[in-house]
């Protein structure tokens, strides 16, 4: 078989999770979706009931601690199951923290905007977050964590 004939017959054997790359997009967003869940069920009451709107970006540590836990787990054992190679000891875990890092920085800057300079209600950068983020996850993780 030719490489031009294998990508037909994965799209005709499998549908689109059959592509490597769609299949571990469809598992992580399921998986995202349920660390997106577990971040908002930490974050909403924070902000609303312990902080504030007016501290509503402290908050966000505390739900993304929870959820980079949650998703850690779920995107090593699903999300990219036999993607690349396994990095001895905890280089792996120190990357996959280091890209939930940058997520942390986006929902924060957002937040901040959303809540601190535009005055909006706590679950307002909810929206723009949970749309971003998980893009610029996605692709940091499948280039640098789990390749």
């Amino acid at each position: 078989m030719t490489a031009m004939e294998r990508p037909i017959e994965r799209r005709q054997s499998g549908g689109i999770t059959a592509h490597p790359i769609a299949g571990q997009l469809a598992r992580f967003l399921v998986a995202g979706g349920i660390s997106t869940i577990v971040y908002s069920a930490v974050y909403l009451p924070l902000a609303m009931f312990v902080f504030g709107r007016a501290h509503a970006v402290l908050a966000v540590p505390f739900a993304f601690a929870v959820a980079v836990t949650v998703g850690y787990v779920l995107h090593s054992k699903w999300s990219f199951r036999g993607h690349g190679g396994r990095e001895p000891g905890g280089a792996r875990q120190a990357k996959f923290v280091g890209v939930q890092g940058v997520g942390l920085g986006l929902h924060a800057i957002i937040t901040w905007i959303a809540t601190d300079l535009l005055g909006q209600p706590a679950w307002v950068p909810l929206v723009p977050g949970l749309l971003l983020v998980p893009v610029v996850t996605f692709f940091l993780n499948r280039q640098w964590v789990f390749r």
